[in-house]
């Protein structure tokens, strides 16, 4: 042990206060209310991993303290913090892949009719809507740089600062075709050897924004397509209902949702008709 004034021993690991499962709880139902993320039964150790930073962080000797830090905050700024803490990121290009192939097929219906808007409800890290451009780009070659917009949102500022970074370790490339790299992104040299960032051209394509879907938002107009692919697996039925039907407002009649694989609306009360594996249309004609 370390005297007083000097420097704890190297290698010396500080030990962290244990979650009591009534925090737990507390925690649990903050997360359920404020981005609609259900934390179960045996989700304890990795809230507890994942709070032990943001604790030392505050300054608070306990995670009760650190909640009511959060909660007595007005700025939300601390509740943002936790979320991000708390929410989870894993993404990947390309993910899902025959969800691009499929937007390729259905793409004439729009851009014969002018520009085209995509609403890329669950950004993460930015990879998703990466894809999305690059797919729009090697559809339509150079004019879907000026045609085609992309809008980003995930309720994760942490995500969405990697996000406009654009900045990714080369073997986060490797499911992309060979001729995408050196088409759409830079290589990293020198203490950037490695890495790699998407062209300046095709990060103009989106606009990154932060949304927390289960919060009232609002859209300038509707869009014709909606990715809102692998977060809804963290809502509740009621959560995931709400949600849809909210994001259904923002759907052109004739417009296409995209969900992810592992989900589905079965059970859902919505206004929608699946079309392919996890692809749901408006009714309605196109706009």
């Amino acid at each position: 042990m370390s005297k007083p004034g000097q420097s704890p021993t190297v290698g010396a690991v500080e030990s962290m206060p244990e979650l009591p499962p009534r925090v737990f709880q507390r925690i649990s139902a903050l997360i359920y209310r404020s981005a609609g993320i259900e934390l179960k039964e045996g989700k304890q150790a990795l809230v507890t991993a994942r709070l032990n930073k943001k604790l030392r962080e505050s300054g608070c000797r306990s995670y009760e303290d650190y909640l009511t830090q959060i909660e007595s905050d007005r700025t939300g700024e601390s509740l943002i913090a936790l979320i991000d803490a708390l929410s989870t990121n894993y993404t990947s290009f390309l993910r899902e892949k025959t969800h691009f192939e499929y937007l390729k097929k259905i793409l004439p219906q729009f851009t014969s009719r002018g520009n085209l808007e995509i609403w890329c409800a669950a950004a993460s890290t930015g990879e998703e809507p990466y894809t999305l451009a690059i797919t729009l780009l090697e559809a339509l070659g150079t004019e879907a740089l000026s045609r085609c917009r992309i809008l980003g949102t995930d309720i994760s500022t942490r995500a969405l600062a990697a996000a406009r970074a654009g900045v990714y370790p080369i073997d986060r490339l490797q499911d992309v075709p060979k001729e995408w790299f050196s088409k759409y992104w830079l290589r990293g040299e020198g203490s950037s050897q490695g890495m790699c960032k998407i062209k300046p051209e095709v990060a103009r394509m989106i606009e990154f924004r932060r949304l927390n879907l289960i919060e009232g938002f609002t859209h300038a107009r509707a869009f014709p397509i909606v990715f809102c692919r692998n977060v809804m697996i963290y809502f509740d039925k009621s959560t995931q209902e709400r949600v849809v039907n909210r994001m259904s407002t923002f759907l052109n009649p004739g417009g296409y949702l995209f969900v992810g694989h592992s989900e589905s609306l079965t059970g859902l009360a919505h206004e929608l008709e699946c079309v392919a594996p996890a692809v749901y249309r408006k009714r309605g004609e196109q706009k």
